[in-house]
């Protein structure tokens, strides 16, 4: 009993330390990088290779269950995925929370279940429900401002962590209504309670962003996604004094890439032997799963049995 309840309290401990590790980094005056997952093993391969922190992409893990990135995946098989990363890494994850699935009661439940299984931030974006990918067609409808601010107070009333995050991101450029909407957005949005902001855009360069950040002027950290204008250099971001860059679905489009490739290979050879010096080992994968933890915990716990 008093180990259940010792593992209950580290848990808990353990959880309001990831929190408080992302709600820091947001707030850093130093610029954070945080890379995308879409389940437990991107998630390990994100932590290993040093990111402090987990985009947890919409499109990526719809992509990874076969499905389009329009709401076509549930909230609870999405949560299912995250928690499913949760248990494999001890960085903080921000899930792309879309439109937050719904209405303020569908982010309500929402916030609290990330909430309960660690999760340490949600980012939700101000399209209306089913949303369809911002890079998909022009001028997608927006939610009302007073619609999107009364999710964010839904949110953050939700949360069950002091620390707990919520961004507003701000899609008014990308649907074609101009800097002055998107800066109106982002104010109310920091007033009904976000923490942050992020303001997308899918120009080829990072003009309208940079313009967005020298307006913005830190009135609370500012959050970007660089896919499309991912020519421009690093530092124009930091001397925009932009809060966090997102690597925003790197991994799932290395994999399919690989996978692609890969399987296209064998198939022609109908061989193996000419892919094995292109592909992790064996040893790789136990490796990066840890078994060799298992091992050691089989020979405490299996001690006294035949094997």
């Amino acid at each position: 009993m008093h180990l259940s309840k010792n593992v209950h309290a580290c848990a808990i401990s353990n959880q309001a330390t990831i929190f408080g590790r992302f709600r820091s980094m947001i707030n850093s005056n130093v610029l954070e990088f945080i890379m995308e997952a879409h389940d437990g093993l991107s998630a390990k391969i994100v932590a290993e290779s040093g990111f402090r922190g987990i985009w947890a992409s919409g499109l990526s893990i719809s992509t990874a269950l076969g499905l389009r990135d329009a709401n076509e995946a549930s909230w609870t098989e999405v949560v299912d995925v995250l928690d499913r990363m949760q248990e494999s890494v001890s960085i903080p994850i921000m899930l792309d929370g879309d439109t937050g699935f719904g209405n303020f009661n569908n982010v309500r439940r929402l916030v609290q279940r990330l909430c309960t299984i660690g999760v340490a931030a949600v980012c939700i974006e101000d399209k209306t429900f089913p949303k369809t990918n911002s890079f998909i067609g022009d001028r997608q409808p927006l939610a009302s401002i007073a619609e999107f601010q009364g999710k964010i107070r839904a949110a953050k009333d939700s949360q069950l962590h002091d620390a707990f995050t919520v961004v507003a991101r701000v899609e008014a450029l990308i649907a074609g209504h101009g800097m002055d909407a998107a800066l109106e957005r982002a104010h109310a949005y920091c007033d009904a309670g976000a923490d942050a902001v992020l303001i997308h855009s899918k120009k080829a360069t990072a003009d309208e962003v940079l313009q967005f950040a020298e307006q913005w002027q830190n009135r609370a950290p500012l959050v970007i996604v660089p896919t499309k204008y991912h020519a421009t250099p690093t530092s124009r971001y930091r001397d925009a004094s932009v809060s966090m860059v997102i690597w925003a679905n790197h991994n799932l489009r290395a994999a399919l890439q690989a996978m692609r490739s890969v399987t296209r290979r064998i198939q022609a050879a109908e061989a193996i032997a000419d892919v094995e010096k292109d592909i992790a080992s064996v040893d790789d994968v136990f490796s990066l799963m840890n078994y060799q933890e298992l091992e050691v915990a089989e020979s405490r716990y299996l001690a006294g049995e035949e094997r």
